[in-house]
């Protein structure tokens, strides 16, 4: 009997524990959900940000709103998010270099960017293209990887600093492809343009926003996408991944919560975010900003940071990238 009883009683906190998350799914959000973006205004991040707020909020019944955090790399607005009440109404919205490269690069991160975190949804990349200029000899990615085994230590790249997104790139293309080619670090690609025009540079993995204007102008050949496939961002223009298998760098964007988000709340902002990756109009603002949407589930996404991060970390330990 008092076995009997017992169970009953386990029944029944079950049943009690599964009615409050479905209550706490259904009510959430009751107000406002902050959203951090730890970079300036005005940038990628952010736009990318304010294009999907809008389309979010109506999802959710409550406003999204975008609040800019910048400073040191976006470690300052990712730790604010990671040290928020977990209760869903403080999100971040951040990027590789915070989650994938940052950490790897800077043993003192205020941040554990795997423990302090909870992964909602991977919202898309931003893949970079191989640029070189009109004078080099190569034509494909196969022939300028031939010219540089040809001429070791002879060639070199831009990239936009030590640690970036564009260097990495250019160091796992190094490392698949087994070429020697010097590193020249500038303050920003947009300062490396001019010298790759006159030929001062040999190659340089540029995001697709900035490097496709002067490959359109001719001022400029594109010779490969870093995407495993050819993509629609750049008609025409052949994967690295064709020549060097696996080949693959972007720069993608995600949302997270703290750590210990409920499994109901994640799901519920997962959901929005999806529906919203599908919706036209934000599919052609993100392709017109060089982002492929991409979407599915917190698992996925986990496996995806896990593979990043591991990818990135064997390049900058192999190749004794530093931040200086």
């Amino acid at each position: 009997m008092k076995k009997r009883h017992l169970l009953r009683g386990l029944c029944a906190a079950t049943l009690a524990v599964a009615s409050l998350g479905l209550a706490q799914a259904q009510s959430y959000p009751s107000k406002a959900v902050r959203l951090i973006v730890p970079f300036p205004a005005g940038g990628a991040t952010d736009l990318f940000a304010r294009t999907l707020s809008q389309k979010i909020s109506e999802k959710l019944g409550q406003p999204l709103v975008v609040e800019n955090r910048p400073g040191a790399g976006g470690t300052l607005g990712s730790d604010l998010a990671a040290k928020a009440t977990p209760d869903g109404y403080t999100l971040l919205l951040s990027t590789s270099s915070t989650h994938s490269i940052g950490p790897n690069l800077n043993p003192r991160m205020p941040y554990d960017a795997v423990r302090d975190f909870t992964p909602i949804a991977h919202l898309g990349n931003a893949p970079s293209i191989m640029l070189v200029p009109n004078n080099s000899p190569a034509k494909t990615v196969k022939e300028w990887v031939d010219y540089a085994k040809k001429n070791p230590g002879r060639l070199n790249y831009a990239s936009s600093g030590n640690g970036t997104i564009v260097q990495l790139s250019a160091e796992l293309f190094k490392a698949q492809a087994d070429v020697f080619v010097v590193h020249i670090p500038y303050k920003g690609t947009a300062l490396a343009i001019p010298d790759l025009i006159s030929g001062k540079v040999d190659v340089l993995f540029d995001s697709l926003p900035t490097g496709m204007p002067h490959v359109r102008d001719g001022r400029l050949r594109a010779l490969g996408v870093t995407t495993l496939k050819p993509t629609a961002l750049a008609p025409g223009i052949p994967a690295i991944a064709d020549v060097l298998p696996g080949y693959e760098s972007n720069t993608w964007f995600g949302f997270f919560g703290p750590k210990n988000l409920p499994a109901e709340v994640v799901t519920r902002i997962n959901s929005a975010a999806n529906q919203v990756l599908k919706d036209p109009e934000v599919m052609d603002k993100l392709l017109r900003f060089g982002i492929e949407p991409v979407g599915g589930t917190p698992a996925q996404f986990t496996t995806m940071l896990a593979s990043e991060s591991a990818k990135w970390k064997k390049i900058i330990t192999e190749r004794k990238i530093t931040l200086d």
